[in-house]
């Protein structure tokens, strides 16, 4: 599946510029053109792998390059006055040669939980491909404001795009970890599980053919309206160079049925493991498994029992399955893509913790405003003394 990424504000811009990093690592082949969005200078400067060219700087005339500070509001306001200078970027984009737009940000900051939406209100109005979104939400403990903007950029991404995919800090982090190092493998685990989905599919000159093939069609058709969570799963094998007798027998020395059977429960693990965003599997309208990794290793079968298997969980008849060989991998792996998730716990509890803040918020503005009148009303009265 060929994407054009877009980063919107800090995390989106780092998750993308490690994309980058990934597809050529794995010669993917899924990522047509990348740009990164910001309002700060120094965020933009960071970037290892996105061209200098297609970095974006907007709010200079608010901001100066220092970034909205949290405000995403203020984030929405200077990505609709400077939406023409992304515009300039996109239309450096071979639109010919994608399938889909898709714009990363981090729903707790201010420029990628306001901006974002707006881009995806405009690219929706020219363009004809889908625009999908990857929003990363803000772990709990990271603040308030940042759960709040979540909640906003939630709800108005969500509307804005064509499907949103989710990827939960909160489930990711890890107690004692320093902030970069935690963020970094944040990153590494976003792009592995959304990077093997949508390189699935690709063929380059010379790549392995997959026996069931799952192309741009398929992601398309089982990301429509809605929210997406993706689960992913692997184990480590022993690869073989005996040709046609490895399609046969593994490297325990079994036949077909340990392939059948490895993948069947990777597809498992990947569903009721870590999902970026946990969900009731139950509440997803569509899914779609992929089985990835050494083509002798793979089992078309195993697809097909994992797909039944995602399909009675589930109760959907919606649930498309396929292969993307990987020769040079020693890992076999598992993506299950649910779409249309509606059971949320973590969503519903942002939404919550979202509304005690602004009531927080407004009892506070009311105090403040009461002391103040308070203060003028004694000033007053000093005035009259004298």
């Amino acid at each position: 599946m060929k994407l054009a990424l877009i980063g919107f504000g800090q995390a989106g811009g780092k998750v993308v510029d490690e994309f980058l990093a990934y597809d050529e690592g794995i010669n993917g082949g899924f990522i047509e053109s990348a740009i990164a969005v910001n309002s700060a200078t120094t965020d933009l400067k960071g970037l290892e792998n996105i061209p200098q060219e297609d970095r974006v700087l907007i709010g200079q005339a608010r901001v100066k390059g220092h970034g909205v500070g949290a405000d995403n509001e203020l984030g929405a306001t200077v990505t609709e006055e400077d939406i023409d200078e992304i515009q300039g970027a996109v239309d450096r984009i071979p639109i010919h040669e994608i399938d889909a737009f898709l714009i990363v940000a981090g729903m707790g900051g201010g420029t990628g939980s306001g901006g974002a939406p707006v881009l995806a209100t405009h690219l929706k109005r020219i363009y004809s491909q889908p625009v999908f979104g990857l929003g990363i939400l803000p772990a709990m403990d990271e603040g308030g404001i940042y759960t709040l903007n979540a909640a906003r950029s939630f709800q108005t991404f969500v509307r804005e795009v064509d499907n949103l995919l989710v990827f939960d800090n909160d489930v990711w982090r890890s107690a004692g970890e320093s902030v970069a190092d935690g963020y970094s493998q944040i990153n590494r685990e976003i792009v592995e599980r959304f990077g093997l989905l949508f390189a699935a599919g690709e063929v380059g000159q010379g790549d392995q053919i997959a026996e069931s093939v799952v192309d741009s069609s398929e992601i398309i058709n089982t990301l429509q309206d809605g929210v997406s969570t993706i689960g992913y799963a692997s184990e480590t094998v022993n690869t073989s160079s005996d040709g046609i007798l490895a399609s046969f027998r593994d490297d325990t020395g079994f036949d077909k049925g340990t392939a059948t059977n490895r993948i069947t429960s990777l597809v498992r693990k990947a569903t009721l493991g870590q999902l970026t965003l946990p969900c009731d599997v139950g509440s997803a309208d569509r899914g779609l498994v992929v089985a990835t990794g050494p083509p002798e290793k793979l089992s078309r079968k195993g697809v097909e029992r994992g797909r039944q298997w995602l399909e009675d969980e589930t109760g959907s008849m919606e649930i498309r399955g396929g292969d993307y060989p990987m020769p040079h991998r020693d890992e076999v792996g598992a993506i299950v893509l649910l779409s249309g998730i509606t059971d949320v716990p973590r969503i519903d509890n942002l939404q919550q913790v979202a509304i005690e803040a602004q009531d927080r918020t407004e009892t506070l503005q009311a105090n403040a405003d009461d002391e103040l009148a308070s203060l003028v009303d004694t000033g007053g009265e000093l005035d009259a003394l004298f």
